[in-house]
């Protein structure tokens, strides 16, 4: 079992909840104030965006908000997929050697006014991919390997919030040192195991049998060699079982695949 760090997986940050691997700036460098966000219900699609190859050769790559300006940085075709979809690549099929390696920035702003949550924010990244690149897919079950979230013997260690059954789940996540503190709110176990996608290295399928929305806390060290330091929180899988009475089991199940059926390169802005 193997813990995968993405340095993009700050995405908690747009909106303080995470299913993807989004980062987001609500201060410009200006001193901007933070934006308010979008109506829950808005729909919002590009207003103007701009696709341009990105041939820097460099390995850093982002999504993020800044000011009006929904952006991304030196991404392939394939890694979109994964955050408009949420899903790994193992869920992926189809993808042309191009749209994995060639990567590319994309500028534009959305045509509802506000800051896009993350399922808004995601939800523009496959307009975009549709409506820029072409893409076409279906979804079908494969079998293959995955993490069942399921409780331990014992029972789990959360706080049932009945407070807003309807609410949107928060997530506010800290990082430092190799160290990470994830602060829940109102999440759902299928929340949770979106959450926890991009921390691991197959598909997560939610088995927990819990039905309510929970408050919790996880701290937990990303690299686990650093984990074995007397002074450092334990590993992801170490944690949730100690401090939430949860557990990613190593299994195989059904899950759904995206197979691509048609993808080109963008023509001219």
């Amino acid at each position: 079992m193997r813990v995968r760090w993405i340095n993009r997986v700050a995405i908690a940050t747009l909106v303080g909840y995470a299913c993807g691997t989004v980062s987001a700036q609500d201060v410009t460098n200006s001193g901007e104030a933070k934006r308010p966000m979008m109506a829950k219900d808005a729909d919002p699609d590009w207003d103007v965006v701009t696709v341009k190859p990105n041939n820097t050769g460099e390995k850093r790559d982002r999504m993020y908000v800044k000011g009006r300006h929904v952006i991304v940085e030196n991404d392939s075709v394939e890694a979109m997929i994964v955050t408009g979809f949420n899903v790994q690549k193992d869920q992926i099929a189809g993808v042309p050697d191009w749209g994995k390696t060639e990567h590319w920035n994309v500028d534009g702003v959305p045509n509802v006014e506000g800051q896009p949550d993350v399922e808004q924010f995601q939800s523009m990244i496959r307009k975009m991919l549709e409506e820029r690149f072409g893409l076409k897919l279906h979804r079908e079950q494969r079998e293959m390997s995955v993490f069942a979230l399921t409780t331990v013997k014992g029972g789990p260690k959360l706080t049932e919030n009945l407070s807003n059954p309807k609410g949107l789940p928060i997530r506010d996540v800290r990082v430092g040192n190799g160290q990470r503190t994830d602060i829940f709110t109102n999440t759902s176990m299928s929340d949770l195991a979106s959450m926890l996608l991009f921390s691991v290295d197959r598909p997560i399928v939610q088995k927990t049998g819990l039905k309510g929305r929970y408050d919790f806390k996880l701290q937990w060290t990303m690299d686990e060699a650093r984990a074995a330091s007397p002074d450092a929180p334990p590993g992801l899988f170490t944690a949730l079982q100690e401090q939430l009475g949860l557990r990613l089991r190593a299994t195989k199940a059904a899950v759904d695949v995206l197979t691509v059926d048609q993808v080109r390169r963008p023509g001219p802005n």
